[in-house]
């Protein structure tokens, strides 16, 4: 691989499975939305995943509640990087969604008890302690449930650079990396590239 193909990243995706693994296994995402006067903000969450949605909770008093209720298209990033455990996959990925809130004592009830499982695993005191804290009043749920994702699978990047990674190992260049990246390179008088031969 040349030296300069770390333009190309795109192809370094993780699989569905990997997805899976490391939604499940990182304690923290970022929870990001847009305010009234247009500014991106972002704040951390311990979250849960489950049936293939995000879940996350915070004071509905908080601005983000009102921000998301004006607008409920969000976004959530993951990094394996927060994770102690040496089973979640390396690298990123970011979703975009919509995100629905949930306010019913049954969502509360499962949720509050998984979430506190996740913060507290080795912990029945530190997960009851956990989940006291979380039931008030004043809080809110939100699921969001993916309709498009960005990956990058950094163990893929590495393997790519010592030579080790298999062409069937790498996921279709994006958009960015098939066309945009040329038109860039172009406008910058460089030569064009062909991102399938990296």
């Amino acid at each position: 691989m040349a030296a300069h193909d770390h333009e190309i990243v795109s192809i370094y995706g993780h699989s569905e499975s990997q997805k899976d693994e490391l939604m499940n296994r990182a304690p923290e995402c970022v929870l990001m939305w847009g305010t009234n006067d247009g500014w991106p903000v972002g704040v951390v969450h311990s979250f849960v995943w489950h049936e293939g949605k995000v879940w996350i909770t915070f004071a509905a008093h908080r601005h983000r509640a009102s921000a998301i209720r004006r607008d409920n298209r969000v976004s959530v990033t993951v990094s394996g990087a927060t994770s102690q455990d040496p089973a979640c996959p390396r690298g990123a990925v970011t979703l975009k969604g919509r995100a629905t809130f949930h306010d019913d004592d049954s969502i509360k009830e499962w949720f509050y008890r998984a979430l506190s499982k996740k913060v507290s695993p080795n912990s029945k005191e530190g997960e009851d302690a956990f989940y006291d804290l979380l039931d008030s009043p004043l809080r809110t749920i939100i699921s969001v449930a993916p309709e498009k994702w960005i990956s990058f699978d950094a163990e893929k990047s590495q393997k790519d650079r010592m030579g080790l990674l298999n062409d069937e190992e790498k996921t279709p260049p994006l958009s960015s990396d098939s066309e945009r990246m040329n038109k860039e390179r172009a406008r910058r008088g460089l030569e064009t590239r062909d991102p399938e031969q990296t």
